[in-house]
């Protein structure tokens, strides 16, 4: 069974597939389309199997009279209608014949997955500057901004990508939070994370620490401060966690301590945290290469 995608991305988006159960009884690749995708209405799937949209593993257009064959794939591109557009762009910061280094904005997240496919960093570096092969080593929150490493073929990616299993990407982030006076800083705050009551949060646990970030600041501002974070792990939401876990929430997150109810993006307020520098020896020239976030948070700089 090929693994290779028959047919090219579109608009920055790769295809997706579905794979035929080798326990599969259908009569045809209708009934098992209809099967496989309750919630997507009839007259739509059969308006795609219509229009020739669903191809298989040779990219020959599936119609929904032929028989179920079971071992193979299916493949179409998935769509999201109504997609929000996203008022920021991103910016490329540098660019070799290996890798590629972007500034990503608050609210763009880093890949396609649920509601948003061409509104993503991926899709839109992919079709602004014609690399299909892309894709990031590691990824940020959709709503943290800040620096994404990208790979611009995949036989290079796996040498980079171990350098961040290895914990040999030194990473600094930067965080506007509530001051606290009886909380000494700078510290090193180590805990264990695991999943939160909420699927897509984290929250600490009693048992063996997993997760470690060292945490200082850098400047106050009244009721506020502007920290550093360390983090040598690389846990989910480790920072948003950590931060929550302190009595310090970072500024306007909707999901730590509390997850507030669903609702559309405020782009006027935007999660204030950053990932700020990467670092790291280039495990393919053994060149050492620090990058630089040119996005500032929402905080009052200090004059020059």
């Amino acid at each position: 069974m090929s693994r290779i995608a028959p047919v090219p991305h579109r608009n920055g988006v790769a295809p997706s597939f579905v794979i035929l159960p080798e326990q599969g009884r259908w009569p045809d690749m209708r009934s098992f389309l209809l099967a496989r995708f309750p919630h997507l209405p009839q007259d739509v799937l059969f308006a795609r199997l219509a229009n020739g949209e669903i191809v298989d593993d040779h990219g020959r257009p599936v119609a929904g009279s032929d028989p179920y064959c079971s071992g193979g794939r299916l493949w179409y591109y998935r769509e999201v209608p109504d997609e929000e557009p996203i008022p920021f762009e991103a910016s490329v910061l540098y660019r070799d014949d290996y890798i590629l280094v972007a500034d990503k904005p608050h609210f763009l997240a880093t890949i396609p997955s649920g509601r948003r496919l061409r509104e993503t960093l991926l899709a839109r570096l992919r079709t602004q500057l014609d690399l299909p092969e892309l894709t990031p080593v590691h990824r940020l929150d959709r709503e943290t901004a800040g620096l994404v490493l990208f790979c611009l073929h995949p036989p290079s990616r796996g040498a980079y990508q171990s350098l961040f299993e290895a914990r040999s990407v030194f990473k600094v982030y930067e965080a506007v939070a509530p001051w606290r006076a009886d909380l000494l800083l700078p510290r090193t705050h180590i805990s264990r994370l695991e999943q939160g009551d909420k699927f897509f949060t984290s929250q600490e646990v009693a048992g063996e620490p997993n997760s470690e970030t060292r945490i200082s600041v850098i400047e106050r501002a009244g009721e506020l401060a502007l920290y550093r974070l360390e983090p040598h792990t690389g846990k989910k939401h480790q920072l948003r966690a950590h931060m929550s876990a302190l009595g310090l929430p970072i500024l306007n997150d909707p999901w730590y301590p509390i997850v507030q109810a669903d609702q559309d993006d405020d782009f006027a307020k935007p999660l204030q945290l950053l990932a700020r520098s990467l670092a790291f020896v280039d495990p393919l020239s053994g060149v050492m290469r620090e990058f630089h976030s040119e996005l500032q948070l929402q905080w009052p700089r200090s004059p020059e």
